[in-house]
């Protein structure tokens, strides 16, 4: 299978990193994770006209660059590196994952506002009976003449504090947790009714408590088909766990390369500690966990367009692999540090920190092996 990168997407990469090298640098990532906005909408806005990112994964006739889910791989593994936290996953890969395949009548004007940095999206799908499965629903949605009410709580909203939108998952039928009668809204943020008590996470992005009392959509808030939601939102997922695994690649390759150069300069017995062999091994351990991850990841972004069923065995496969590097690289780096490792004024903590929060995003290690061994064998497993 290829693994080749086009000359574009080359340059898509250069491009962003050449930016992060330049503006993002750690010290800056403090200073934005401690602001009070806790992101710069400056940059969000160079994303948009400066670099032209957002429209990486949209059509051209959406405004975007004609690119897709190797584009998204490639900006979130550059993100990965520089601990980027302005909200890319939740307003680029899953907003406009939504929106470009449901079909919504919508979908161009919002895309363009993404495109242009002037819309941004939050994704409120989780709740807290709910762990890992997405049908799992106490968020209602009532029909009210030809609109909608929408009630209930979603917790850990990430990217809330800064979202224009939200897209809600929302039960218009069935059972709690029935896999029909799963309805996906986009929402206003500002819209009466939705209330966020928002605060910052422990890897340096913010998230809110969202509530929704009596909120009003219209018919056209409604995106897909009404109760028939899951496969979207299965998919969209999926696509989010393929982005996420390529920040993981970037987080995981500066967790080694700043374990290794921390080992060539931290001295013991008169000799750099890297010239024990022990550690030597330690080290070759870390490189091949990076290496696996990048090769899965690979694999899983090529696989998004196959079937459902192939898709989501290579989704899953790639998030064992990477949620077991995640783990292993980021603990032995911290170990190899010593207690420095976990302040805040060294960089290792950080990547440790969205590391860990990485290796439980959309699906720890044990639900995606049995994932895909439901996958592999069925009711067999």
């Amino acid at each position: 299978m290829d693994f080749s990168f086009t000359e574009e997407q080359s340059m898509l990469r250069d491009t962003v990193a050449s930016f992060l090298q330049d503006k993002y640098d750690f010290e800056t990532r403090r200073a934005i994770v401690k602001s009070e906005a806790g992101w710069r909408p400056d940059y969000w806005k160079a994303f948009a006209e400066e670099l032209g990112i957002l429209g990486a994964p949209f059509s051209e006739e959406l405004g975007g660059l004609g690119g897709g889910a190797t584009e998204n791989m490639v900006v979130m593994e550059e993100f990965g590196k520089a601990l980027v936290v302005e909200p890319y996953l939740g307003t680029v890969v899953i907003g406009g994952g939504f929106l470009k395949h449901s079909g919504y009548a919508g979908a161009a004007d919002l895309i363009g506002g993404i495109v242009a940095g002037e819309a941004t999206f939050a994704f409120a799908y989780a709740e807290p009976q709910g762990r890992y499965t997405w049908s799992d629903l106490k968020t209602t949605a009532k029909k009210d003449g030809s609109g909608w009410v929408l009630d209930g709580h979603k917790a850990v909203v990430v990217g809330a504090p800064w979202a224009s939108h939200l897209i809600v998952t929302a039960r218009t039928g069935g059972g709690q947790r029935d896999e029909g009668g799963v309805s996906v809204f986009v929402v206003d943020k500002n819209a009466k009714g939705v209330v966020t008590r928002d605060y910052p996470t422990v890897d340096g992005a913010r998230a809110s408590e969202v509530f929704f009392e009596n909120v009003s959509v219209g018919a056209d808030a409604l995106i897909g088909a009404e109760g028939a939601g899951l496969p979207l939102v299965q998919k969209v997922i999926d696509e989010a766990t393929a982005a996420v695994c390529a920040e993981a690649v970037g987080t995981l390759r500066k967790l080694h390369e700043g374990t290794l150069e921390y080992t060539k300069q931290r001295k013991q017995f008169g000799q750099p500690i890297a010239n024990f062999q022990v550690l030597q091994h330690r080290m070759v351990d870390m490189f091949i966990q990076v290496e696996q991850s990048v090769s899965m990841t690979y694999m899983a972004t090529i696989k998004l367009g196959e079937s459902d069923d192939e898709r989501a065995k290579a989704i899953s496969a790639a998030k064992v692999q990477v949620g077991r590097a995640c783990k292993f690289v980021g603990q032995n780096a911290i170990q190899l540090h010593g207690g420095m490792g976990m302040t805040d004024e060294m960089a290792i903590g950080h990547y440790f920190k969205r590391a860990t929060i990485i290796e439980g995003l959309f699906g720890s290690v044990d639900h995606h092996l049995r994932r895909y061994e439901g996958l592999s064998f069925g009711a067999a497993a």
